[in-house]
């Protein structure tokens, strides 16, 4: 049993860097495990991701501190290269990544469905403070 509502919450970020660059940080492993947390107490230290409709993702979360973790993983729906991409949580929650150009960046859209533990604005924070430091480690990386 999921614990969703019909609530969905919007995200965004513009990174400056062209779309090619973002697809490929946002996408491979090798960078996901640097920029997927929201905050210095936190990291992925592992991640995995079969990135085709079918395929599934498996990012370990956990406190630096080592006192706990837990496995973000997902079911891919559609993946459209450069595009859009569009998974399932494993708790049944919907989420979809756009990437789109804008100006001399791309912008990085994401729509998620909330949960029902957390506040809506918890939620669109911790979810928002992990794209910002993607937005930050990509535009390092370029």
């Amino acid at each position: 049993m999921s614990s969703t509502t019909s609530t969905r919450i919007t995200i965004s970020a513009l990174v400056a860097m062209p779309m090619a660059h973002v697809w490929k940080c946002w996408t491979g492993a090798e960078h996901i495990v640097h920029w997927n947390n929201a905050s210095e107490d936190w990291h992925c230290p592992t991640a995995t991701n079969v990135l085709r409709a079918g395929g599934q993702f498996n990012y370990i979360m956990a406190a630096r501190a080592g006192s706990m973790s837990f496995d973000f993983i997902g079911t891919y729906t559609q993946v459209v290269p450069e595009k859009r991409i569009a998974y399932t949580i494993a708790d049944g929650r919907k989420v979809e990544v756009l990437l789109a150009a804008d100006g001399a960046g791309t912008r990085v859209t994401e729509i998620f469905e909330a949960e029902t533990e957390n506040t809506v604005e918890l939620q669109r924070g911790g979810w928002q403070a992990i794209l910002d430091r993607f937005k930050a480690y990509t535009e390092k990386q370029g």
